[in-house]
């Protein structure tokens, strides 16, 4: 069966069920970032969000929607990091039993939060069809509904409504950053532009070690990587089917930034602008202070900062001298 194609209109309904359940996360200036890239940033800070990203939006939303006989079965999903905790967190809200299948060198951070909030987790091997293989046998024996990390109308108009939120708080942007992993953050942004009637246009970032989404938009067709590898882990997973035509359609450019440049960017918005973001989030700080970003002329530049869940014990500064 064909799954629904989410609207602009599902971002609006989503924010509107969302709004005592997650927090309106702040919006954050830096004048010396903003000399740096030659711009105005508005970093939309997702680091405060329930869990610490924006994951927890999908998630949620995704478990609000499900009929309470459904939800009492319990949630499924499959993630190594940030969604894993929105589900099991979700689920707990709604008295729902989660089952996590995660992959076996998860970082123990990641799994100590998910079990926080009441998961049981499920091992994998540490590659995409093991864990699909092993989330549908954790369906098939539990009954659970599986809530997928992007793949999903409800988890995808849920994301959008931090985009929404920060479109609604900062009119007139010219574009709007967003991290590229699965695809469901980017589709969810460009469905909140189409709500909000901004002109916004929307450009993805992804890590040049997991190039998906620039290959595939620029060959026109979905490809996969057999082995992605960033230090922006949550950006590993190939695009989506739901999450492709938002790429190939609607996403207007996709750029790439390097691990140095991810980790340098990292480091100095912790250090200059005393935020916690994740490897993930600093993509796009690393692609605002590109010069072929600074060329293309933009003046007001909205960037989604996904998360700020680290572990500690390995931080990247060994990448870079900071500035």
């Amino acid at each position: 069966m064909s799954r629904p194609i989410p609207t602009a209109s599902d971002v609006r309904s989503a924010a509107a069920l969302l709004a005592d359940r997650v927090h309106r996360t702040p919006v954050h200036r830096s004048r010396t970032l903003d000399g740096r890239a030659g711009a105005e940033l508005f970093l939309k800070c997702e680091s405060f969000q329930r869990i610490g990203a924006f994951k927890f939006r999908g998630a949620c939303h995704a478990v609000m929607k499900l009929p309470a006989e459904r939800r009492a079965a319990g949630i499924a999903t499959h993630s190594s990091g940030n969604h894993a905790a929105a589900v099991a967190l979700a689920a707990a809200l709604h008295d729902a039993p989660a089952y996590v299948v995660m992959p076996r060198n998860a970082s123990r951070a990641k799994r100590r939060a998910v079990e926080g909030y009441g998961a049981t987790i499920i091992d994998c091997e540490p590659t995409h069809a093991d864990r699909e293989a092993t989330a549908a046998r954790v369906v098939a024996e539990t009954g659970a509904t599986l809530v997928h990390p992007f793949d999903d109308p409800d988890v995808i108009a849920g994301q959008g409504t931090a985009a929404l939120e920060l479109l609604d708080e900062v009119p007139d942007l010219d574009v709007l950053l967003v991290p590229i992993g699965g695809g469901g953050l980017i589709s969810g942004s460009c469905l909140a532009v189409e709500a909000s009637g901004a002109s916004t246009a929307v450009w993805g970032v992804e890590p040049s070690g997991a190039d998906d989404a620039f290959r595939s938009k620029e060959s026109g067709v979905r490809l996969s990587l057999e082995r992605p590898s960033s230090i922006a882990d949550g950006l590993l997973a190939g695009i989506g089917e739901l999450t492709w035509p938002f790429v190939r359609d609607r996403v207007a450019r996709v750029m790439m930034v390097d691990d140095d440049r991810i980790a340098e960017a990292m480091r100095w918005v912790w250090e200059r602008m005393k935020l916690v973001i994740e490897p993930s989030s600093a993509t796009v700080v690393a692609a605002a202070l590109e010069p072929a970003f600074r060329q293309a002329g933009f003046r007001r530049v909205g960037l989604i900062i996904s998360g700020g869940n680290v572990d500690l014990s390995a931080l990247p500064w060994d990448r870079t001298t900071g500035s």
